[in-house]
């Protein structure tokens, strides 16, 4: 895909008046006809990864590193996030959209992820991106990280902040 055609579908994606309606719905007719090929679609954002999304986990002390390898051409549906945390862009260029607008990220750069925010990432070139989340009990169960970081769907963060 050219940076043309990808500027062209990100601009549709940041003129939808509606991000929280219009990505997941698109996200949902990807994974109908997602073929585990050239669309994967998962149920857990805490996969081990694919050959288009390859995923390691790190654990130190009270912190819990996930990195994804995004092959270039590739666009990513992200989880949405409940805890504040950290993103590092260590090798490539991507550009994400959120219901906030585009930004486009070339490595190395960082910035801090807001709770409640969903990206959808188009990868330029291939990139690793890495999330850095506070891990207090030291678990390496990536199902228990994974109800401590996301969720899969605005409803279900509507829930947790309901019943924070």
């Amino acid at each position: 895909m050219s940076d043309n055609n990808t500027l062209e579908i990100w601009s549709k994606l940041e003129l939808a008046k509606d991000f929280r309606t219009v990505v997941p719905q698109i996200e949902r007719n990807l994974a109908d006809i997602a073929d585990g090929k050239n669309i994967i679609a998962t149920e857990t954002p805490m996969n081990e990864g694919s050959a288009l999304a390859p995923i390691e986990h790190f654990f130190m002390d009270g912190v819990y590193i996930r990195e994804m390898s995004m092959i270039k051409d590739t666009l990513y549906f992200g989880a949405i996030h409940k805890q504040l945390h950290m993103c590092f862009l260590l090798e490539g260029r991507v550009s994400a959209a959120s219901e906030h607008g585009v930004v486009e990220y070339t490595a190395p750069c960082y910035f801090v992820s807001t709770p409640g925010v969903k990206r959808v990432v188009y990868a330029y070139e291939d990139s690793k991106w890495y999330n850095i989340h506070k891990n207090p009990s030291n678990t390496k169960d990536l199902k228990e990280l994974e109800k401590q970081t996301v969720v899969m769907s605005y409803e279900e963060y509507e829930d947790y902040i309901k019943n924070k």
